[in-house]
């Protein structure tokens, strides 16, 4: 049973309306806190009231759909709650106990919604390079507590690169949009955040339990947030807070720390002039001078001469970067920021900053502690630059932001939790660096961390996390890969096991993972996620249990075991997915190449994409967009379909984002009834699609926006590797509904 106490939103109906072939298509929330029991089809509890232009209509108690077949795009539609007398008391005080505001058809005339945006200006970078914006990721919450979502939407400039690929960015920039298509703020995060997936996550959520949604982000020097009245004017301009140490210090808003391809040449030049004072020198865990670290004949004295390290530079750049891999030119090395202050700053709903501190997990140096140098692809700023974040009720009643940096080798989080609208910091969890005997050249991915206790997380990290109780103890969890943080910060598991070899090896890095109900027969949440580590690690996909991290067993038709759920790899598998695509087979199904059941069996369906799955379909299966191969993709718009049914959308002058990963901008229940939209950006970029599906269903749930996990999902969805997010209950089309968590 879930809490009554937990903090959560007041939102109103949403109330839509739908103009189809046969009618008008109206559709509605339904709340948790509405819900007193469940039959075969749904939940029971308060019914619905359904009026056209001030007229009653129809009852509605078997779902929070109707389908006026005499009504027009013209006529306008309400909804009143029929509350039943033992859930009156409880129910009075909220924004939905009344009659809802009226509504008409979509004005598309279609199953969508456009909201227009502005889009930002483009620019030039110092190399002469043109960029321009399109819209990419995107969160919700209500900003100003009016009951409805208003719409967090990133901008991503068209150099925007991943944190190993060099060059310069364009700003990220990120903007709040009402359904309207209003624009309330503009936060320019500045110079000094690059642009890429793996940087800007935004944490939307009201954490203040005020009734209205802040923003928490990364900030730095330079980030400065534009504020904007009904009329479109300017209300206010202003840069975020420095600290008052940094500000001592002569840190202003006009520095700039982004890389020349000349500037890290010089900053090469002083790393390796102070070589013999670097700790892990000092230590003698490296090598004293940088020839052995090279593999060269010692020629010089140390400490380093500013002449001598500049021969020494030159031979790293000119021979032995390239000698490593083709594809080190580090010559180019170019749009990187290797130094200067990071913050991280909490925003009100409208805008106004209400506390900025510095980073809990600072860079230390440009990736050399962080293995950035020691692999054959010499990345700077690679490892040390992966940044993750998500939403976690920790104590089970109030949501905390987390914040965490790295995952292939060091990893770390820092949860906060916002009293008097500033940052109260709950824990940190540090792996510690992981130890190399060479940092140019060493393979750190598969040891631990020097923390006695955390050192076990290092590189078990994904691309993404998840947020959930796994335990059941009514408190939520990060699952942070392979690995999982308690929700009072102790280390609960980090995942081992035996490769072909006979060699422990931990899980590692994989850049997907799902944790949800996938086998309803079973205790608890389980996961499904694929590794990147090929021959180095146990399994290249694999299916666990959350709440120990171990891989669980596959069995045949007659119960026999046929071994652990995990499949040995000897290539990176990208992504993996899970849902109900057929729904004659209990459980979820699975998949990366080939479709198993929830017991390790394997059937034969094709497996249809792994970018993003969709709960579309009235009957509670599960759809995924794009990449079907019955499918054009050479222009991805989106398309929604699954095996069972077929191409159930096809939008139109969309796009999706991410390159390969396909993404939408979301995926989220945004309004209607418990099913999800699709969000996608238009083609020309002047706004954002919401499309909703108009298939009468003969289910009734609340929305998944009141269960927990589902909501901090939505919150964390906009995280690097856009992932899936999963209600903490078994969703599919064989559900049983009195298994729906209830308020008590």
């Amino acid at each position: 049973m879930s809490k009554m106490n937990e903090q959560c939103e007041d939102m109103n109906r949403g109330l839509i309306a739908v103009q189809t072939k046969t009618g008008i298509f109206l559709s509605w929330r339904f709340f948790k806190r509405e819900a007193n029991g469940a039959n075969t089809t749904g939940l029971t509890g308060v019914n619905f009231k359904v009026f056209r232009n001030g007229e009653p209509i129809a009852i509605v108690t078997d779902s929070t759909n109707y389908l006026d077949t005499d009504g027009k795009n013209t006529d306008r539609y309400c909804v009143e709650p029929v509350i039943p007398m033992e859930l009156a008391e409880k129910l009075s005080g909220y924004l939905a106990t009344g009659r809802s505001a009226e509504v008409s058809a979509f004005a598309s005339g279609e199953n969508y919604i456009d909201v227009p945006v502005k889009r930002p200006e483009g620019g030039v970078t110092p190399a002469g390079e043109a960029f321009t914006y399109h819209l990419n990721d995107m969160s919700v919450g209500d900003v100003n507590g009016d009951g409805e979502y208003e719409y967090i939407v990133k901008w991503d400039p068209s150099n925007s690169h991943d944190v190993s690929q060099r060059g310069y960015t364009g700003r990220c920039i990120i903007d709040c949009y009402t359904l309207s298509g209003h624009l309330l703020w503009r936060l320019d995060m500045g110079p000094n955040i690059r642009a890429g997936a793996h940087y800007t996550q935004f944490m939307v959520y009201d954490y203040n339990g005020d009734g209205k949604a802040e923003m928490v982000v990364k900030s730095a020097p330079g980030t400065k947030m534009t504020r904007y009245a009904e009329d479109g004017s300017v209300l206010s301009e202003e840069y975020i807070t420095i600290p008052r140490a940094d500000k001592d210090a002569g840190i202003t808003h006009n520095d700039n720390y982004v890389c020349s391809a000349g500037d890290y040449r010089e900053h090469l030049i002083r790393m390796f002039m102070g070589w013999s004072e670097h700790p892990e020198v000092v230590s003698g865990r490296w090598p004293k001078t940088l020839e052995e670290c090279f593999g060269t004949e010692v020629k010089y004295s140390y400490p380093l001469s500013k002449d001598d390290a500049e021969a020494l530079v030159d031979y790293f750049l000119d021979v032995y970067a390239p000698s490593r891999s083709e594809k080190n030119k580090l010559h180019k090395f170019e749009g990187f920021i290797y130094d200067g202050p990071e913050y991280l700053t909490l925003f009100a709903g409208d805008g106004k900053e209400l506390d900025t501190i510095p980073y809990p997990f600072l860079r230390e140096d440009d990736g050399l502690l962080w293995g950035d140098y020691a692999m054959p692809r010499i990345e700077p700023c690679n490892r040390v630059d992966r940044f993750l974040a998500g939403v976690a009720y920790l104590d089970g009643i109030h949501p905390a932001v987390v914040m965490c940096r790295g995952y292939y080798t060091r990893t770390t989080l820092a949860a906060y939790d916002v009293a008097n609208d500033h940052f109260h910091s709950l824990w940190k969890v540090d792996s510690g660096f992981v130890p190399m005997n060479n940092p140019f050249n060493d393979n750190p991915h598969e040891r631990e961390g020097i923390d006695p206790v955390y050192g076990p997380l290092a590189g078990q990290g994904n691309h993404s996390l998840a947020t959930a109780d796994v335990d059941g103890d009514g408190r939520q969890e990060i699952i942070y890969g392979a690995a999982c943080i308690d929700d009072d910060g102790s280390l609960l598991y980090s995942t081992y096991d035996i490769r072909p070899n006979g060699k422990r090896a931990k899980l590692g890095h994989g850049d997907s993972m799902h944790v949800a109900k996938i086998d309803p027969d079973r205790e608890g949440l389980q996961i499904f996620n694929v590794f990147e580590g090929a021959e180095a690690v146990p399994y290249g996909y694999a299916l666990r249990d959350a709440a120990t991290g171990e891989v669980l067993h596959r069995y045949d038709k007659e119960g026999n075991d046929l071994g652990k759920f995990g499949f040995y790899a000897e290539t990176d598998l990208g992504r993996c997915m899970i849902g109900d695509i057929d729904p004659k087979v209990r459980g979820l199904q699975v998949w990366v190449h080939d479709v198993y059941d929830c017991k390790g069996r394997k059937l034969p369906i094709t497996a249809p994409s792994t970018d993003q799955a969709i709960r579309w379909a009235a009957d509670l299966t599960t759809q995924v967009l794009d990449g079907a191969d019955y499918l054009d993709t050479s222009v991805r718009r989106g398309v929604v379909n699954d095996p069972y049914h077929g191409v159930m959308l096809t939008p139109k002058d969309t796009l999706v984002n991410n390159g390969t990963k396909g993404n939408p901008c979301l995926v989220a229940d945004l309004f209607g009834d418990f099913r999800e939209e699709l969000v996608l950006r238009l083609e020309d970029e002047s706004a954002f699609r919401i499309y909703t599906n108009t298939d009468i269903t003969e289910h009734k749930l609340y929305t998944p926006m009141d269960d927990t996990m589902y909501r901090t999902g939505i919150a964390w969805q906009n995280n690097c590797y856009n992932q899936t997010c999963y209600t903490s209950y078994y969703y599919a089309s064989d559900m049983d509904f009195s298994k729906v968590p209830l308020d008590e």
